[in-house]
């Protein structure tokens, strides 16, 4: 038995934040954002807008597109750095939302890794016949977590997810094969150092602003570029594949020099990979599942095509998936 995708869904809030706003704010420029990152435009929360409602959102597109009713779920899956509480996951919110009173579910932190972190997780429990229907969301409100004075930061990330519901499926269709890995040595170059346990807020961590993303950027950049590029090819060489074997391939939208790298790699043509960092950013947990949905909304997948996921984030986290896509 394999764990299949059945439906996709994303959620984008209203707000947009160009690059000539960000110049107005921090010193900085359009050209300086574009020719380093691919980023144009972000999309932002509006106050009062939190992960849980973007995931609610999310959840009731995955029920409308397929027909299911909140009792249907077994399971949900959250991928998120932004949970809307420390204490409460931001899935028990979502469940409570849509009145999903059968299903279960628990939040995974793994950064931008995280819907892939989290879509390794659903297929076991749905492959192990136990879960007949999981819903696995990624998504982030990065601006809440953005020190918008840091042009190093605050340039890069946006609001916003997706999900994907997974079902049981008895033929070749479904998550083929995935890769993980987690190297905790690397924690120190991209994370929030305070808010947790080991840094809990008080008038100094809010003073010198520890509550907001800090990153070693040049470090970063170097391990996702090295990384993302190698567990891509070797979740291809491992399936006896090659990039000519694949239709799509959806990478984490980070960088557009990191995406071009691994697409590199994998000798894989521009119509082959799927890029939208030019208009949303990076949206953490949120960049794939979104970039899923746009690729099943454009025709960009049909039954039987090959889909390669994969993804870096901090922790350091990274992997990859292969899919066998359906009919969603």
């Amino acid at each position: 038995m394999k764990a299949k995708v059945t439906a996709t869904a994303r959620y984008l809030p209203e707000r947009v934040l160009t690059n000539f706003d960000l110049e107005k704010m921090v010193e900085t420029n359009n050209e300086w954002i574009r020719s380093r990152t691919g980023i144009e435009t972000r999309h932002l929360v509006s106050e009062g807008e939190a992960t849980s409602d973007m995931g609610t959102n999310i959840a009731m597109q995955l029920l409308e597109k397929t027909g299911k009713s909140p009792e249907d779920i077994d399971l949900i899956l959250v991928a998120t750095s932004t949970p809307d509480y420390l204490v409460c996951a931001t899935a028990a919110l979502i469940q409570n939302n849509i009145g999903a009173k059968n299903a279960w579910g628990f939040d995974i932190a793994a950064a931008c890794s995280g819907f892939i972190y989290a879509m390794e997780t659903g297929t076991k429990m749905v492959e192990s016949g136990r879960y007949k229907n999981a819903i696995v969301i990624g998504a982030d409100t990065m601006s809440s977590i953005i020190d918008y004075t840091d042009r190093n930061t605050c340039v890069i990330f946006g609001d916003g997810g997706g999900g994907v519901l997974l079902e049981q499926s008895d033929d070749e269709i479904g998550i083929l094969d995935s890769i993980l890995h987690t190297d905790g040595s690397g924690s120190q170059y991209l994370n929030v150092p305070a808010g947790g346990s080991a840094h809990p807020a008080s008038k100094d961590t809010i003073e010198n602003r520890m509550h907001y993303v800090h990153q070693d950027g040049k470090t970063v950049f170097k391990f996702a570029v090295k990384n993302m590029a190698d567990v891509s090819k070797q979740i291809l060489d491992q399936n006896n594949l090659t990039g000519d074997d694949l239709k799509l391939f959806i990478p984490h939208q980070a960088n557009r020099r990191i995406i071009d790298a691994a697409a590199k790699r994998c000798g894989l043509a521009e119509d082959k990979v799927l890029i939208n960092i030019n208009k949303y950013g990076n949206t953490t947990a949120g960049t794939i599942p979104i970039a899923l949905d746009e690729a099943v909304e454009t025709n960009r997948l049909q039954k039987g095509d090959l889909l390669l996921l994969a993804a870096f984030g901090g922790g350091f986290t990274w992997g990859s998936m292969l899919i066998r896509w359906g009919d969603a």
